[in-house]
């Protein structure tokens, strides 16, 4: 198997059936077993149902054009998907609707409203958690204790 065949079933784009590389004690999990814990390696992960990981894994992009288009977010949302709202094609009186219908809709639905970047929202179900890139113990006020 070449490296760009490796590469391509690590990633999960081509199907891994090169027999060779499996040991023995694997042999059991080569045969196609449908086992949910066949290739968990942490006792402490347990994996959910397929539709239950796939609702998971959702996230919309929406980029409105009008106003009209926040229906689309609204139904989004409602189904428990978090929506990255694109306002940079809307002009700013459009945009400031889309933004307080959003910040209603995430009231409401006792969800959050997070600005990403310029014109950039991030909506999140309650059910999500929104992880930053940022350090937890970092101070604010200055870079490495300088002000």
């Amino acid at each position: 198997m070449g490296s760009v065949r490796k590469a391509s079933a690590w990633l999960g784009l081509v199907e891994d059936n090169d027999e060779r590389y499996y040991a023995d004690e694997y042999a059991e999990y080569s045969e196609g077993a449908e086992t949910a814990d066949a290739w968990v390696t942490d006792p402490r992960v347990r994996v959910a149902s397929e539709s239950a990981q796939a609702e998971s894994r959702r996230i919309a992009t929406v980029s409105p054009t009008c106003f009209r288009d926040a229906r689309n977010i609204g139904e989004l949302f409602r189904e428990g998907v978090p929506v990255i709202v694109n306002l940079t094609s809307l002009e700013s009186g459009d945009a400031k609707r889309v933004v307080d219908f959003a910040a209603g809709l995430t009231f409401g639905l006792r969800g959050s409203i997070e600005r990403v970047a310029t014109r950039v929202f991030l909506l999140s179900p309650a059910h999500t958690q929104v992880v930053t890139g940022e350090p937890q113990g970092r101070p604010q006020d200055g870079f490495y204790n300088q002000s």
